[in-house]
């Protein structure tokens, strides 16, 4: 049986029949057989998306990851940390465009402990919004400063008002990749366990991968297995989202003039998108990502094993930085879902429909 007679007869993928994919100059077939594996997940025809904002509290961080062209040094003469007015501007416009949610990253920043983040959150909580906010490298971050544990901390986020955490700050789930693009970030396990203890502890929370960098294909699919697994384990994950490496501006294309982003190019987003849904047999969700593909890839992608188009994003920084900025406004995107032949449906956090 070959692989997609494999994949649609129910069969667990290998990491040898993902490699072989990614081989496969054949996408067409590729994308059908993804097609096909999203329709059983949802057979409704319904495409999501979420109504949210992605506030950016500081562009401060010791991180200093190659890819990244947010971040700032704090002495930096653009460096902020957002004060409680421009926070309640931005809460209040997201709220009066039907907004359900708050996604709230930031650099990893040495002069907070976790007082700061506590604090924050109650402010955010005080508009009766939900906030889906600090992935993994930030709890670490946030863990070491306070000289806390992990689960301490997410046990007092979550106090605080957390009520999911973004899958942000995996890159690759690849110690030797990690350790060449993102030195001062948290290792992959350091990742995974803050994500199998936040679900220990009830919340759920999303799975990402930036791919395109100087990772293999091999690297791409240890990534997709060590989130399988984790899934097997706690199902708390909701929904997995590889988006590709924006490269301007970052110091990744600035130390290899000859870094060529052809794998931010449609063919391979829609390749890795469509092996990521026939990988990840126990994800019910594969989030498009007009973001830094642009509107049709975004539509092609309902094809290629996509269900959720993600969010409307009314603000989001960091992509912007590295030179890409497509917008679309919820009925934009309404728009695009239905001339796909598909039904738009505005969802919450944990995709239920509102």
């Amino acid at each position: 049986m070959n692989i997609f007679g494999k994949v649609l007869n129910g069969e667990r993928l290998s990491a040898e029949d993902g490699e072989r994919l990614f081989e496969s100059k054949d996408i067409i077939s590729l994308g059908r057989a993804a097609q096909k594996i999203s329709k059983r997940k949802h057979p409704d025809g319904i495409v999501t998306y979420i109504v949210d904002r992605n506030i950016n509290y500081t562009n401060i961080c010791i991180s200093k990851c190659l890819f990244c062209a947010f971040y700032r040094e704090k002495d930096s003469k653009d460096a902020y940390v957002l004060n409680r007015e421009e926070l309640s501007k931005k809460i209040e416009e997201t709220i009066k465009l039907g907004g359900v949610q708050i996604l709230l990253q930031g650099g990893l920043n040495a002069d907070f402990e976790i007082d700061f983040y506590e604090e924050l959150l109650l402010f955010i909580k005080s508009f009766n919004i939900h906030i889906h906010g600090f992935s993994p490298p930030e709890i670490v971050h946030i863990s070491k400063m306070s000289k806390l544990s992990v689960e301490d901390v997410i046990k007092r986020l979550k106090n605080a008002g957390l009520s999911s955490i973004p899958g942000g700050g995996a890159e690759i789930l690849v110690n030797k990749i990690r350790k060449k693009i993102s030195p001062n970030k948290c290792t992959a396990q350091e990742w995974l366990n803050v994500m199998e203890t936040a679900h220990n502890l009830g919340l759920r929370t999303t799975a990402t991968m930036m791919y395109g960098h100087i990772e293999s294909h091999r690297d791409r699919i240890e990534h997709l297995i060590k989130i399988r697994e984790l899934q097997d384990k706690t199902r708390g994950f909701t929904a997995f989202i590889p988006w590709s490496f924006q490269s301007k501006n970052t110091k990744l294309q600035t130390l290899n003039s000859e870094l060529q982003t052809l794998n931010s190019f449609g063919v391979d987003y829609l390749k890795t998108l469509s092996i990521s849904r026939l990988m990840l047999d126990n994800f019910d969700n594969i989030q498009a990502s007009w973001v830094t593909q642009g509107a049709k890839v975004a539509q092609l992608a309902l094809f290629f094993g996509a269900n959720d188009m993600g969010s409307t994003m009314i603000e989001e920084n960091v992509v912007k930085a590295a030179g890409v900025s497509f917008r679309m406004s919820e009925g934009e995107i309404r728009r695009l879902i239905e001339d796909a032949g598909f039904k738009p449906a505005k969802r919450d956090t944990f995709y239920q429909p509102i």
